[in-house]
């Protein structure tokens, strides 16, 4: 599908979609807790469908009934032997380490992108597991038999913070097991995640295990996650746990900086205490001088003055692509810091960003981990390329709404990866699109 943005003004109020990063965290605990669980607001996006295929793979019942999805479940258990990730980073990351809790082989496999990024971090944690893998050349399909026996390990989380997500939950459902059979262990066993990126979607993980009830870390500094038989608390199978996923800060930020380039919007449904890494997009709105009110759970940006800034992505990277946008709508040079983060998203964020936003006469520099752009130059359309990734597709709608001409983006499904409604919610706030 392809998609000509005319330059347009933009007005009116969007609810946020669903954060389905939070969505995932919930069917994973969901799937482990034993009993009914009920999830309110949750989204429509393929990351998220995914998800919900593949807790039904491991033993879960989804049964979807207006605004809510209704998880009931008996522990983990392979109802198939065979899950399909897609292209969601997330999901494989987080539900290979809990088949790997299984004692039985179960093949994962994947598509698009992520059959290039690099999948090397499970090769080397479980042998030390007791966790079997048969993968070639780091690449799908790969096959993995436990049962994971959760020990004092250390890691490298500096690639992504989803696999560490994924072992909190694998050694959560692993240890919650034993305990509900066993005597409790004397000794505490602790992850330690040298490196650390993306602090913020650990808390947030931790925030999720916690609501469900499940055995939850203790965080012992900055970098240590140790599960200690005084955290436990034996969960009720008989008891139904109530979830509400909030708002997503990630897409917000294209709306609200769609709002600070293009016109007035306002967007409700957001958690201002959120443990979302991309809440940050707030303190940039507030930097640039464009007009913003906060009220409850709504935030309302307004076009007005747009200086430069400086800020660094490092533990949010995916606010790069609307700041980017952003900034090449500002009067001087803005930089962004954490460039390192982008190499392995669904595409190479810091080269597509380059290459389309040159194409729309922005000049775009890299030195090391920093991001320059430079802004005041006209903004001109052309055509360009979203090199399948959501967010590039969201960043160059959303920059071509100041262009001196039509602007033409092909591949514009992406955007069903995380935010189905963009184009719905950009035309209701009067953007000229034509979608073909």
């Amino acid at each position: 599908m392809q998609a000509i943005i005319h330059p347009s003004q933009i007005n009116g109020i969007i609810t946020a979609p669903a954060s389905k990063s939070i969505m995932q965290r919930a069917c994973a605990a969901a799937l482990i807790k034993k009993g009914k669980s009920i999830i309110y607001n949750y989204g429509n996006s393929y990351d998220e469908k995914t998800a919900l295929e593949i807790i039904q793979c491991l033993g879960a019942t989804t049964i979807v009934n207006n605004n809510k999805i209704c998880i009931e479940s008996n522990g983990l258990y392979a109802v198939n032997n065979n899950i399909h990730c897609n292209e969601s980073g997330l999901s494989v990351r987080l539900f290979t380490f809990l088949a790997a809790t299984l004692n039985e082989e179960i093949t994962i496999n994947a598509n698009g992108s992520l059959l290039k990024r690099p999948m090397h971090f499970f090769k080397e944690i479980f042998p030390l597991l007791n966790v079997t893998i048969h993968q070639s050349n780091n690449i799908f399909p790969f096959f993995v038999k436990g049962p994971l026996l959760p020990t004092t390990i250390e890691i490298n989380a500096s690639i992504s913070s989803q696999y560490l997500t994924g072992l909190l939950f694998a050694y959560s459902a692993a240890l919650q097991n034993k305990y509900q059979t066993d005597s409790f262990l004397n000794e505490q066993i602790c992850i330690k995640a040298n490196n650390l990126n993306s602090k913020p979607y650990i808390n947030l993980t931790l925030q999720v295990m916690k609501h469900f009830g499940l055995f939850t870390p203790e965080v012992v500094g900055e970098n240590r996650f140790c599960f200690n038989s005084k955290n436990y608390e034996r969960s009720n199978a008989n008891t139904t746990t109530e979830f509400t996923v909030e708002g997503d800060w990630s897409n917000a930020a294209f709306l609200l900086v769609a709002a600070a380039i293009a016109g007035k919007v306002k967007v409700n449904g957001m958690n201002f205490i959120s443990e979302q890494a991309d809440r940050r997009i707030v303190e940039v709105v507030e930097k640039i001088g464009c007009n913003f009110f906060i009220n409850n759970e709504s935030i309302q940006v307004e076009k007005k003055h747009l200086n430069c800034f400086d800020f660094d992505a490092t533990h949010c990277p995916d606010l790069f692509p609307p700041l980017v946008a952003l900034a090449c709508n500002c009067k001087g040079i803005s930089t962004i810091k954490g460039v390192n983060r982008l190499l392995y998203k669904e595409s190479n964020r810091a080269e597509a960003l380059q290459t389309e936003f040159a194409k729309m006469g922005v000049e775009i520099l890299v030195d090391g981990d920093i991001m320059i752009i430079k802004g005041d130059n006209e903004i001109k359309g052309s055509n360009l390329n979203s090199h399948q990734d959501h967010r590039i597709v969201m960043a160059c709608t959303i920059a071509a709404l100041n262009a001196s001409q039509n602007t033409k983006i092909c591949n514009v499904e992406a955007v069903n990866k995380s935010y189905p409604l963009f184009f719905d919610h950009m035309k209701k706030l009067g953007t000229r699109i034509e979608l073909y």
